[in-house]
């Protein structure tokens, strides 16, 4: 009888099953079995692990589920971030060296070398297979240089797509990016919850199209002391950083820096005004590709 009750009691205290921790599982465990993403990025492998066991600890320890929810949400978002990774290495191995003004080159080249071998071909009146081989061979490598120059001329248009999506503006400095407050408790500089989905938006961007840099910048409205406004708004700008960081943002493509009460969009004499001056915004580098002469 003691026996059955001690069994009954060490199975009321396995931990209920979690959906979002189970979903984070199992992504681990597919991208575990990818060999391309245990090759090329092991460091952000290890981060979703690392990310899982601290998910799968707080369920153990009895954390409530919005916990174990959210730390399981790292874990897949760690996840994604290895499996990205791994994608544009690939990518970046594959085309490593390749730059537009090559390609155009070799394009006219091999174009020059299939119009050549038609001509031989034509003046000798011969079918022989190995000159054959090399025409197909040149047209083929013409194809591929066409291709590649089209996904290259394509990618401008969907960097330009992606800046709408984050509502950037241009500006002289550069494409601009505001984070308002709402990311941000008042006189706080924690990111709260619901700025999750905007940091995985901007992280998304800068994992893309890893040749951009950005600069983030905080500003306060006027209200308190221009000492405690300026250490408020340098809080806001690490934090932001600090979290695209943690989402798989080289941390050297980044730098924050705080500016208080200046620079306001807005009068601070109205509650609407004081609103749009207390904000983060993101200034994003030209592209060196949108500046060399095409």
């Amino acid at each position: 009888m003691l026996s059955l009750l001690a069994a009954l009691g060490a199975c009321s205290s396995v931990p209920a099953r979690n959906a979002a921790l189970d979903l984070a599982r199992s992504r681990l465990d597919a991208a575990q079995a990818q060999p391309q993403v245990v090759t090329l990025a092991p460091e952000e492998l290890k981060r979703a692990a690392d990310a899982l066991r601290t998910a799968q600890a707080a369920q153990q320890d009895g954390q409530g589920s919005a916990s174990v929810d959210h730390l399981s949400y790292l874990a897949s978002q760690q996840v994604a971030i290895a499996q990205d990774a791994a994608s544009s290495r690939a990518a970046q191995a594959v085309t490593a060296g390749a730059g537009a003004e090559r390609d155009r080159i070799r394009l006219a080249m091999r174009t020059q070398e299939a119009d050549s071998t038609r001509q031989q071909l034509d003046s000798a009146q011969r079918s022989n297979a190995a000159q054959a081989g090399q025409l197909a061979a040149a047209a083929a490598g013409a194809q591929d240089d066409q291709a590649r120059l089209a996904r290259r001329d394509a990618q401008p248009e969907e960097m330009q797509g992606q800046m709408a999506a984050l509502n950037a503006r241009k500006t002289d400095r550069g494409m601009v990016v505001t984070l308002g407050d709402v990311l941000f408790a008042t006189g706080q500089s924690r990111l709260q919850a619901d700025g999750d989905r905007t940091m995985d938006k901007v992280a998304e961007f800068l994992r893309r199209y890893p040749q951009r840099s950005a600069a983030i910048e905080g500003y306060t409205d006027s209200v308190g002391s221009s000492t405690a406004n300026q250490a408020l708004s340098d809080r806001r700008a690490q934090a932001v950083k600090d979290a695209l960081v943690g989402l798989g943002v080289p941390g050297d493509k980044l730098r924050s820096r705080g500016f208080g009460e200046a620079r306001p969009v807005a009068s601070n004499d109205t509650a609407e005004g004081r609103q749009m001056n207390r904000r983060v915004e993101l200034v994003f580098a030209p592209d060196p590709a949108e500046t060399t002469p095409r």
